[in-house]
C-alpha cells in the first residue's frame, strides 16, 4: 500500500499535464498524468503535494484544493490511495521534467489523451466542480474492471 499525490494545475482553461515517457520502468509510461508522486515518511498529503509539485514542474503553489480520494486496486501494482487535489494559484515558470514532458493542454482535450481508463471518470468530476470525493477503481493488468464513487456533499 502507498500513498501518492495527484495535482491538476490549471491556467487559462488548461491543465498542466505530465506525459511520462522518460524513464524505462514506469507504472505510467507512455500515459499523460497530473504533477504528484510518493508520499515521503512522515508527510502529511499538502506536504507532498508542494513538494512534488516544485521538483516536477519548478513552480509554488499559492492556493489548491483537495478534491478527493482515489483508491487504486491492482493485480499487477497492489493498492495505492492518491490523494487528488486542483490548483489554480502559483509562482514561477515551468522547468523541465525528469520524468516527462510538461505541456498545457486545454481541458476541453484532455479526455482525448492517453489516459488511464480510470482517470477518466475523476478528471469529470474535477470539470464539473464535484464536492470532495472517494472513488475505488479496480484494475487487471491495464483494463479497468470497477469504479465505485461517493460523493460528498
Amino acid at each position: 500500500m502507498r500513498n501518492t499525490t495527484l495535482c491538476y494545475i490549471e491556467k487559462d482553461d488548461c491543465y498542466l499535464m505530465l506525459l511520462r515517457n522518460k524513464k524505462e520502468v514506469d507504472e505510467n509510461k507512455g500515459k499523460w498524468i497530473g504533477i504528484g508522486g510518493k508520499f515521503e515518511e512522515g508527510e502529511s498529503p499538502e506536504e507532498c503535494l508542494l513538494r512534488e509539485t516544485k521538483e516536477e514542474t519548478g513552480l509554488t503553489l499559492l492556493d489548491y484544493r483537495f478534491r478527493g480520494i482515489v483508491t487504486f486496486l491492482s493485480d499487477e501494482w497492489g493498492c495505492e490511495y492518491m490523494h487528488l487535489f486542483t490548483a489554480d494559484r502559483f509562482e514561477g515558470e515551468v522547468t523541465a521534467c525528469s520524468e516527462g514532458e510538461l505541456k498545457w493542454i486545454p481541458k476541453s482535450k484532455i479526455l482525448d489523451l492517453n489516459l488511464w481508463e480510470g482517470d477518466r471518470p475523476f478528471l469529470k468530476l474535477l470539470f464539473e466542480d464535484s464536492p470532495f470525493f472517494t472513488m475505488k477503481l479496480s484494475y487487471k493488468g491495464d483494463t479497468l474492471t470497477d469504479i465505485q464513487t461517493k460523493i460528498y456533499r
